[in-house]
């Protein structure tokens, strides 16, 4: 898998990095989630240098002009719901991609932390010889990551697949890097060092989805 880590050159997006991580920033969950969706800009823009062009010739007022634009079809697919910021972030500049949304989740199994990933709901079109973005902005352990591209085998063989995500741990980039085939690319704003006892990025940032959209109920 080929890895496209941002923080590796200093730039805007560290400024942006910071405040989703800041614990007063974190209380306005506006302003996080318009982070959030503000690095998935960042991402896409980065992300767009390595699909293919094609020749346009645009008609303007005066005359006219060639330009280079993508002709890739897009398929922006996230995971529910922390993935929802970074998806419109995503499609404010693949304004044109189709949308595909799955609902992947931990299901903890003991107080020992241990766990297992849930699938309970996916839409999603056809796949085939498309340009797949996948969208979970915590790459913790990887597992929702691997079990969302199982689940959409049935959906069509890809184009190319990009993973698109706001923070990782080394341990979750490491376990996708061996899932994954070598065409696989992952956009990545920041890769922390390690995980916690129950699967937590440290120091990471907490729960997107809770910071984003408000705690969830606890059964």
């Amino acid at each position: 898998m080929e890895i496209r880590n941002l923080s590796e050159t200093p730039s805007l997006l560290n400024s942006f990095i910071s405040e989703i991580r800041d614990l007063e920033i974190q209380k306005d969950s506006m302003r996080f989630r318009r982070n959030i969706e503000r690095i998935g800009e960042v991402l896409g823009f980065e992300l767009s240098k390595s699909l293919s062009f094609s020749k346009l010739t645009t008609q303007t007022p005066l005359g006219s002009l060639e330009s280079e634009v993508i002709n890739d079809d897009i398929v922006i697919c996230s995971i529910l719901r922390a993935g929802l910021p970074l998806h419109v972030g995503l499609l404010n500049y693949f304004d044109k991609a189709e949308n595909a949304f799955i609902s992947a989740y931990r299901h903890h199994t003991s107080e020992s932390g241990a766990f297992e990933i849930k699938v309970e709901y996916l839409a999603c079109p056809d796949l085939s010889d498309k340009t797949l973005l996948l969208v979970d902005p915590m790459l913790a352990t990887g597992q929702s990551i691997i079990s969302t591209l199982e689940a959409l085998k049935p959906f069509g063989q890809p184009k190319e697949t990009h993973l698109v995500s706001v923070i990782g741990a080394q341990q979750g980039v490491d376990y996708v890097t061996k899932n994954v085939d070598d065409t696989v690319k992952l956009w990545i704003a920041t890769i922390d060092k390690e995980l916690n006892e129950r699967g937590y990025i440290v120091p990471g940032l907490g729960d997107a989805g809770d910071l984003s959209f408000g705690k969830k109920l606890q059964n």
